[in-house]
């Protein structure tokens, strides 16, 4: 009886391992299950007591949670342009030497993954894991505050950051009107921190000034109101740098009505090697700060919050309750380290980093485009160049589509020089501006 449970017993676990490789797509069973994709929603095991369905035949549906940043047309573009796919992005140049859509798109470098490969792998949770612990304290010492904390990504590190600082609603939350918190983290400060997002279109088009926030923020003892305990700003945003002037207004203000203030700071990298200012320059003004790893400097994975010591301390025990505690993160903090050194550079100003570059090379971009009679949306500040399409009759989705005749992926007017980005590819975008502007005079636009 026992050797035939037992054979009983392998057969089913048989069956539902062959049932499960096939809801995912990984290994269809012959002639019964076939699913269009690896994220198939027909689900291949039902259970009734012990006895398993042979199978439910479930027609796929598309993925419903694409980027809306991404409509289907710039994705269809973008995926024709893709001819390098198949390179290996250890060897650089790697895919994103092709693509201006963002600085997330860089890849990370046979450097990075020699850091990985000679890292240390102890337990972060438990502050183990040395590797991790150096990178915390160097990368605060460099922005001038007493302690970091990693995290994986930059909305992690906004909204713990954010959680940390907002201890018992009614809050809110004041912000500029195209950051991130307000747009791009799917509501967060609203779900996590139960607080009030006022979200502030600054008056000159550039950057929020003191004015715009003494015009918006909550200061008031009244039951009705919802009164403002973060000032939450981003530098840059959009690829614009907020001056340090404009901070320490808004910072004095601040700390007279003992609001905190916290930086989403992702690319505050690109504002230093503007040279509008050093690290701490910018960063001291804070109380707490989020800078990214992933994006221009160009690491695999991670961002680090930075703050006072007992700020860190709490936002630990935040990132632990959202999940974000990482046992061997020796893997993520030594790619990230080579990122700041090799990309960034090696002190408070970005010595020796290669941001710099990719502003020069923005400019280039920016100034071919003018030269050829294009129209720019934004001032080209750091990294980004904002193309006005619009000006010149043509849709985003117009624009990836001809961009991805000549091998580029773009998503619009906004394209993002990241350091990856090469000369070869600025020659290509050169024929994609010329393809704009000539179909804008065939389709008789101009002259009138």
């Amino acid at each position: 009886m026992l050797a035939a449970a037992s054979r009983q017993g392998l057969n089913l676990t048989s069956q539902i391992r062959r049932s499960a490789r096939s809801a995912y797509g990984l290994q269809p069973l012959s002639g019964i299950l076939k699913f269009s994709s690896t994220r198939a929603k027909a689900k291949a095991i039902s259970h009734s007591g012990c006895n398993m369905a042979s199978s439910h035949i479930v027609e796929d549906k598309p993925d419903t949670f694409a980027d809306v940043k991404q409509n289907s047309a710039i994705a269809a573009a973008n995926s024709n342009a893709a001819s390098h796919k198949r390179v290996n992005a250890w060897q650089q140049p790697g895919p994103a030497a092709f693509d201006f859509r963002s600085d997330v798109m860089t890849t990370p470098t046979a450097s990075m993954l020699d850091a990985i490969t000679n890292t240390t792998l102890l337990d972060d949770v438990f502050l183990e894991d040395p590797t991790t612990n150096e990178l915390e304290s160097y990368v605060a010492s460099l922005a001038g505050h007493e302690a970091g904390l990693l995290v994986m990504s930059g909305t992690m590190g906004n909204q713990v950051a954010l959680r940390s600082h907002l201890v018992q609603p009614p809050h809110s939350v004041l912000c500029d009107i195209r950051g991130h918190i307000h747009n791009y983290e799917a509501g967060g400060v609203s779900c996590l921190s139960s607080a009030m997002l006022i979200s502030v279109t600054p008056s000159n088009g550039h950057h929020l000034t003191l004015e715009d926030v003494q015009k918006h923020c909550i200061i008031s003892d009244d039951v009705h109101a919802c009164p403002t305990r973060v000032i939450s700003l981003e530098n840059t945003l959009d690829g614009m740098v907020m001056p340090l002037s404009e901070i320490r207004r808004i910072s004095q203000f601040a700390r007279s009505h003992g609001i905190r203030l916290h930086l989403d700071g992702a690319r505050i990298w690109e504002a230093v090697a503007a040279d509008a200012g050093s690290l701490p320059d910018f960063t001291r003004e804070f109380d707490s700060v989020s800078m990214c790893f992933s994006k221009g400097l160009g690491a695999p994975i991670g961002s680090i919050i930075v703050g006072s010591k007992p700020f860190i301390a709490h936002a630990r025990r935040i990132r632990k309750m959202l999940g974000g505690g990482t046992r061997q993160a020796g893997v993520i903090s030594a790619a990230a380290r080579v990122a700041v050194d090799e990309n960034f550079g090696h002190g408070p100003n970005g010595e020796g980093g290669k941001l710099r570059a990719s502003h020069a090379r923005a400019r280039n971009v920016a100034a071919l485009w003018t030269a050829k009679g294009g129209k720019l949306a934004n001032p080209t500040e750091t990294n980004m160049v904002w193309l006005d399409l619009a000006n010149e009759g043509c849709s985003a989705d117009e624009f990836a589509e001809l961009a991805s005749t000549e091998g580029l992926k773009a998503r619009g007017g906004r394209l993002v020089v990241h350091y990856q980005i090469t000369e070869e590819a600025v020659e290509r975008l050169g024929r994609v501006m010329d393809a704009v502007l000539q179909r804008k005079t065939r389709h008789g636009q101009n002259g009138a």
